[in-house]
């Protein structure tokens, strides 16, 4: 069947994004591998227990008005639908319960959101080790509390957020360990006027590190060499923390060192991307209504540079009227005065990203980890053989394929791929465009056999009922 637009991922942007085409007359389906909508951000918002909604407070909730806007506006969101190939003809096929369907369209909005950065450090892929927001989506999708001593490693606003919702929810908080160097604080200083546009940002960040300094919770700043301790199983975190060598006990660790667009999507389209230095990541090159280097492929959402929920939301608002000014389904008259208040909204939500990022900038025992660490979990690769390969003569992230695997399993180099790509760029002199990143080719996720030996037709509704 074909459409006017399709839009994947139902997290903030996407949700946003269909609304608004749906509103506009577009004729829109909305493809998501999740049960229900919301992304990573308001994952199960609209099933989730009321306790644990409670504990996740407002900034959550405000997830059901999206889910709620969606319905009202009668988007045609397929759930369950896993997206696992997009051709530069603009058409999109996905696997859902039990069969691979093809969609095509001459408008794709992807709002495939962000990843949570790696942290490799030693001992980073034994039991006992998640990151943070793994945990998080533990507690939105279950209620899932973890037990014993915990201890939580990094940087970043979603560090904090998690902290106090465990603790709220009862976990034993036996540490916060903070890694983001001393020289961050001066670096952000210069951006501090700008985010004072959005003081709620800043005043959430204060009342969070209020909240667990009145719970006693111990607290270690501009700590540095991080290991996890244990042999068979995470037993503790040591680091270096004001000249000493300090070790905490803890049954789970949480690492989180911020997050990074989720680019396969992208990168499977080849369309354009640049290095942003204060993201320590790939963006992609795109306009405010997220129409990319090919024509008819958007972005929308932290999928292309990372800017937080809200300003998310108003990027997939704008995308979509982006989609229906090129359809011809809205008029230049209407479309110039109906993108200005989501313009105005981003714009607001986007004053206090340049102080996070400079504050909350990753130190370079992640982004370049010590040798020993292991970078690509997948196929058990470490920043020592990385760096080896490039003294033999590897010159960008897709040949470490070839020398040894690296970026070939399951996750596809969304773990490992910047990390490599800084670590060879540190290694070669080079700056992290020139060396770039993994090529990604279809399927984007495991699939079953059955994937490739047919195809239904969209238009098939069965599925979904």
């Amino acid at each position: 069947m074909t459409h006017d637009l399709i839009v994947i991922g139902a997290g903030p942007a996407g949700m946003a994004a269909a609304t608004m085409a749906a509103t506009l007359g577009l004729k829109t389906v909305l493809l998501d591998e999740q049960p229900e909508p919301g992304g990573q951000i308001y994952r199960n918002v609209s099933a989730v227990h009321p306790a644990v909604a409670k504990l996740l407070g407002a900034d959550y909730l405000h997830g059901t008005t999206l889910v709620e806007a969606m319905r009202v506006a009668g988007v045609d969101a397929r759930h369950d639908a896993l997206v696992w190939d997009v051709s530069r003809n603009l058409s999109v096929t996905a696997f859902a319960h039990g069969a691979a369907l093809q969609f095509q369209a001459p408008q794709i909005i992807a709002a495939s959101g962000a990843l949570e950065r790696a942290s490799p450090i030693p001992g980073w892929t034994l039991p006992g080790v998640m990151n943070a927001g793994a945990a998080q989506i533990a507690l939105k999708a279950s209620g899932s509390v973890p037990a014993g001593r915990t201890v939580l490693a990094g940087g970043g606003p979603l560090l904090y957020l998690v902290a106090c919702q465990l603790l709220d929810a009862g976990a034993d908080i036996a540490g916060i360990v903070e890694t983001s160097p001393a020289s961050n604080r001066m670096n952000a200083l210069k951006y501090l006027p700008r985010a004072l546009g959005a003081p709620e940002y800043l005043f959430k960040g204060v009342k969070m590190i209020a909240r667990l300094h009145r719970a006693g919770v111990p607290w270690f700043r501009n700590a540095s060499a991080l290991s996890i301790t244990g042999s068979v199983q995470a037993e503790g975190l040591s680091f270096q923390a004001g000249g000493t060598r300090h070790t905490l006990e803890a049954d789970l660790v949480l690492l989180h060192h911020g997050v990074i667009p989720n680019t396969q999507i992208s990168r499977l389209m080849r369309v354009d991307h640049v290095w942003s230095d204060a993201q320590r990541a790939f963006n992609v090159v795109c306009d405010a209504y997220g129409q990319t280097s090919m024509p008819g492929f958007r972005i929308a959402g932290d999928g292309a540079a990372i800017g937080g929920a809200l300003a998310a939301q108003n990027s997939g608002a704008l995308a979509a009227l982006g989609a229906a000014l090129e359809l011809g389904k809205i008029g230049r008259s209407d479309f110039d005065r109906y993108v200005v208040p989501y313009h105005r909204a981003r714009d607001r939500d986007l004053r206090v990203r340049p102080f996070l990022d400079a504050l909350y900038c990753p130190p370079a025992d992640i982004t370049e980890p010590v040798d020993e660490a292991i970078v690509c979990r997948c196929e058990e690769v470490t920043a020592g053989r990385i760096r080896e390969m490039a003294s033999l003569g590897c010159q960008g992230p897709n040949q470490t394929k070839f020398f040894s695997r690296c970026g070939m399993g399951p996750c596809q180099g969304r773990v490992c791929g910047g990390v490599v790509t800084q670590i060879l760029a540190k290694e070669l002199n080079k700056t992290p465009d020139e060396i770039g990143a993994y090529r990604i080719r279809a399927p984007l996720k495991p699939v079953p056999v059955a994937a490739f030996s047919g195809l239904a037709e969209s238009s098939d509704e069965s599925i979904w009922h």
